[in-house]
């Protein structure tokens, strides 16, 4: 092929297009738990990694079996799992570390070393040439437990590149399956990575391990693809210490989507991300490539416009090749056609004259500050036609008991016209014990889920006002509801009824009561 040359005229290995073959590996489990606050069960981590081996990713590292029992006894389960992922533990340059490794039943290891003189003289206390010796040592004791075998020069971006090939040379030579060249606290550049992995990758099937403390973490994976790397270390979401690992699905839809190059099943990519962002409580930035709430939802006008007319205007790639669906929003951008859109949805047919009134409307409340739910959006078109919405689900009563004891509610409603016995539960809080005996109320004929609960707009005055917005779904309908109310549960209450009543708007079902 041509050569290619990128930053000052370092030769690139190869045009990325031509990188078939990558893998990634994936370290949610253990640098992505490094992240503070962090703390995943056994099952917990378990669940992660069945998703994570049903979106094909070739490489869990489950843990590190070092940090203790309780960490050993959560490996061991990832390990018992029987995945078609190679499962392995992180290991200190320490032989214990591979002993502890092997009792977890673990198919590898990704033993650590010292890279940089920083780590190998001010860390560890050794020098450059006890380090290399001891580092053959480990990878030959390893190899000969029949492990398989990364080995990843620590501080690797920040290491004197004569001496880093000379130590990840030697553990080629010692019988190591791979080497990787670790950017570990995030230092690199590109021209940095490309150097490196450039020399790296003629040792042997390299490795890159980036982090984003610079905010370059995919370019600079890219980059170490380009120059020959062929597994890629990274997280989901991009979680981990400081600013994070790379985000594999952003590496995974940059490689596909702009090189045709496959990694993983792109379709299990947004429930994996919701799964590890619920598990760990690191929620999802609404901008976040791939997976953010924002990445196919489109508000402004001419978007809009352009999208319902060619889907791929305002798109790189379609929603559903992430798992994804297109969402149209409605604020003071909105224009015509994504109103016409939404009612469209709703089965709403509306008049030239309306539509104009009703997105009037819309933008209103958009300049107001607030996103326009899909209640508000129902609401305005009603007013606007003359119509009244005959209610199948109506709020009667809220009576809640917090404080000292068990948080307690009861909910009266009226359901088709006719008043139901009040239901009352306990639960976690207020709110979920209300939540309870809504369910309670409207028996098991009517199931739903709650796929969403924000609170916003919490005023600073003793007159304290709280936004709750709710998005729930049943089957394949999903509506969202906002109320304000200076009682959190009341609001919350309302909105969730009242998001219950529109699922059920369109149904001609009784809803029945248990016996």
């Amino acid at each position: 092929m041509t050569e290619t040359t990128l930053f000052g005229g370092h030769p690139l290995t190869r045009d990325l297009s031509d990188a078939d073959g990558v893998q990634f590996l994936d370290t949610t489990l253990r640098d992505g738990e490094q992240a503070p606050g962090i703390s995943l069960s056994p099952d917990e981590k378990a669940r992660i990694a069945r998703q994570l081996d049903a979106a094909e990713i070739d490489v869990i590292e489950a843990g590190s079996a070092c940090t203790g029992p309780g960490e050993r006894k959560t490996i061991s389960r990832v390990a018992d799992l029987d995945l078609d992922a190679t499962v392995t533990s992180f290991c200190r340059g320490i032989r214990n570390d591979i002993d502890l490794a092997l009792e977890c039943g673990v198919d590898g290891i990704n033993l650590v070393v010292p890279a940089s003189d920083r780590h190998v003289e001010d860390k560890v206390g050794t020098s450059r040439e006890d380090n290399v010796a001891s580092t053959v040592e480990l990878v030959e004791y390893a190899k000969a437990q029949g492990l398989w075998v990364e080995v990843i020069g620590e501080d690797g971006s920040r290491a004197d590149l004569d001496y880093l090939e000379e130590l990840l040379g030697a553990a080629i030579d010692a019988g190591a399956d791979r080497i990787c060249w670790a950017d570990t606290v995030g230092h690199a550049t590109p021209d940095g990575a490309l150097e490196a992995v450039s020399r790296l990758s003629k040792l042997g099937p390299v490795s890159a391990h980036t982090h984003d403390d610079l905010g370059l973490a995919v370019m600079n994976a890219l980059v170490a693809v380009a120059a020959g790397a062929d597994m890629v270390h990274g997280t989901i979401n991009g979680i981990g210490e400081r600013a994070g690992n790379v985000a594999l699905e952003e590496v995974a839809i940059a490689l596909d989507h702009g090189y045709g190059v496959e990694t993983m099943d792109l379709t299990e990519v947004y429930d994996l991300a919701q799964l590890v962002a619920n598990t760990t409580g690191i929620q999802l930035a609404p901008n976040k490539a791939v997976v953010g709430q924002n990445a196919f939802t489109h508000e402004s006008g001419i978007h809009t416009d352009g999208t319902l007319k060619d889907d791929a205007m305002y798109e790189p790639y379609r929603p559903e090749k992430v798992g994804r669906e297109r969402r149209l929003a409605l604020g003071k951008h909105a224009g015509r056609a994504g109103v016409a859109a939404a009612l469209d949805e709703h089965d709403i047919d509306v008049s030239d004259d309306e539509l104009a009134t009703i997105v009037g409307r819309v933008k209103e409340i958009g300049d107001r500050g607030r996103r326009v739910t899909d209640a508000d959006l129902l609401t305005i078109a009603e007013e606007v036609k003359g119509t009244d919405r005959e209610r199948r689900v109506e709020l009667l009563d809220l009576t809640t008991i917090a404080g000292g004891g068990t948080p307690t509610a009861s909910i009266r409603l009226a359901v088709d016209g006719e008043e139901r016995e009040p239901a009352s539960a306990t639960g976690s809080g207020p709110v979920d014990a209300a939540m309870t005996a809504i369910e309670e109320a409207l028996g098991s004929s009517v199931n739903w889920n709650l796929d969403s609960y924000h609170v916003d707009a919490i005023t600073g005055n003793t007159d304290a006002v709280v936004t709750v917005e709710v998005e729930m779904s049943r089957g394949d309908r999903t509506v969202t509801v906002s109320n304000s109310d200076s009682d959190i549960t009341r609001a919350s209450v309302h909105a969730m009824v009242d998001a219950i009543d529109r699922l059920l708007a369109d149904e001609d079902e009784p809803v029945v009561a248990d016996d």
